[in-house]
């Protein structure tokens, strides 16, 4: 088995995160005592700016692994994201490596995030992909919704592809909730379900948090 992403590296990038994010933006965060303090736990997290990811890997509580698209491992990018633990996904194939990774994250009790709309968005989980119930119904992890708000609001003025330097940005975490019918099938129908059943909670924890940060 091929060696799973280092959790001190995981630690090493939330650090680097709570300087970058911290320094050039105001982060708000919401409800992170939700995050349950150890054992396997899924972050699912809504996607319409590059900056998501860095966000929420900067003011997680816990040191958290994210499923990202190999199309961003480009460069000196490449060892820097491996380093801090980031796991690269092919999303145009079955990627052995990436499941084994994930699930080996989570069977030693880690933070696996995953973006469930699969590519960058409106950011309002309305089209999930089954990766997100298959990591959950076959590990048993909880999933905690998190929703961030504010990253596309305006364009900023010195980097037109990032949000204004100093502007707010809302991070708001949810209740965790399990994705199975507590069967532990895995079939495509349970998995067809979870789906359903995990939509249902990412949209309403979306909405929440519209209505709690008024965005």
């Amino acid at each position: 088995m091929t060696e799973l992403p280092s959790v001190r590296g995981a630690e090493v990038g939330r650090r680097i995160g709570v300087g970058l994010m911290y320094g050039f933006w105001k982060p708000r965060v919401l409800g992170a005592w939700r995050v349950p303090t150890s054992g396997p736990v899924i972050l699912a997290v809504n996607h319409s700016h590059n900056i998501d990811g860095p966000m929420v890997m900067g003011v997680a509580p816990r040191p958290t692994h994210f499923l990202i698209k190999k199309e961003a491992f480009i460069g000196p990018l490449d060892p820097f994201l491996l380093g801090i633990g980031q796991v690269k996904v092919d999303r145009d194939t079955t990627d052995r490596t990436a499941i084994t990774h994930a699930l080996g994250i989570l069977d030693s009790g880690g933070v696996l995030g995953i973006f469930p709309e699969g590519t960058r968005g409106e950011g309002d989980f309305a089209s999930l992909r089954a990766g997100l119930a298959y990591f959950a119904v076959r590990s048993g992890a909880p999933i905690v919704p998190v929703a961030v708000l504010g990253s596309t609001d305006k364009r900023g003025r010195l980097i037109k592809g990032l949000p204004p330097l100093r502007s707010r940005v809302d991070v708001v975490f949810g209740e965790p909730f399990d994705a199975g019918d507590g069967s532990g099938r895995r079939t495509r129908k349970a998995l067809d379900e979870a789906t359903g059943r995990i939509q249902k909670q990412l949209a309403a924890h979306l909405e929440n948090a519209r209505r709690l940060t008024r965005r």
